[in-house]
């Protein structure tokens, strides 16, 4: 029987190989409006990056890239796109189900339309929040649990799909920012049209220290 990362590996292998880029070229637009007010260039991972649109963008503004996916053939296209726009980024493949991260490596974690099942999906955001450093901040953008039935984009069922209560959960160390959106998305072929979305920023505290004599 095949496993969840089997068929999701299956699946995505399949939807970068039709010769297009599926979700387009450009960045996705709240991770590069958010980016953009980041003044200080630093380290940043993009879990499920795909085909590098926002990795791309991303060195392309200066930031040292870290990119994982499960798919060899979407990491084959990202690092073509990364060559042809003349940056460097570093890209490996990865079972999310596997993940193990160096504790506060990241000033920036981007999850653009990452949807997990939700036992993988509490552990993944865990152990992502944990590689932030103090001060850093994960960008996230994902479908809403309104988004079903809708047809531009995003997984089929519910439980994948998030609420702004069970982000709230994953990443309850973190400062939130969280809001619900309804959207018009043109990125690529596979997110077009009208989308009901979750943006949030989560920044990590940085701890203050007391000194007395």
């Amino acid at each position: 029987m095949d496993t969840f990362s089997t068929q999701m590996e299956k699946m995505w292998d399949q939807r970068f190989g039709e010769g297009i880029f599926a979700y387009g070229t450009a960045p996705n637009a709240f991770f590069a409006r958010q980016l953009s007010a980041i003044p200080d260039k630093g380290r940043l991972l993009l879990p499920a990056e795909g085909q590098g649109r926002n990795a791309v963008h991303a060195a392309s503004q200066g930031w040292q890239v870290d990119a994982f996916d499960l798919s060899q053939v979407g990491r084959a296209r990202a690092l073509a796109l990364a060559e042809s726009k003349d940056v460097s980024i570093h890209y490996w493949i990865q079972d999310l189900a596997d993940l193990r991260l160096p504790e506060e490596a990241y000033d920036v974690v981007g999850l653009i339309f990452m949807h997990l099942p939700p036992a993988l999906r509490n552990n993944v955001h865990s152990i992502l929040a944990k590689s932030l450093r103090p001060g850093g901040q994960i960008i996230l953008q994902g479908f809403s649990k309104k988004q079903l039935g809708l047809p531009s984009g995003g997984p089929k069922t519910l439980d994948m799909l998030f609420s702004k209560e069970e982000l709230e959960e994953d990443f309850e160390g973190l400062s939130l920012e969280i809001e619900t959106q309804r959207i018009v998305l043109d990125e690529g072929p596979y997110h077009q049209g009208v989308a009901e979305v979750v943006n949030l920023i989560g920044k990590k505290k940085i701890e203050e220290t007391f000194y007395s004599e």
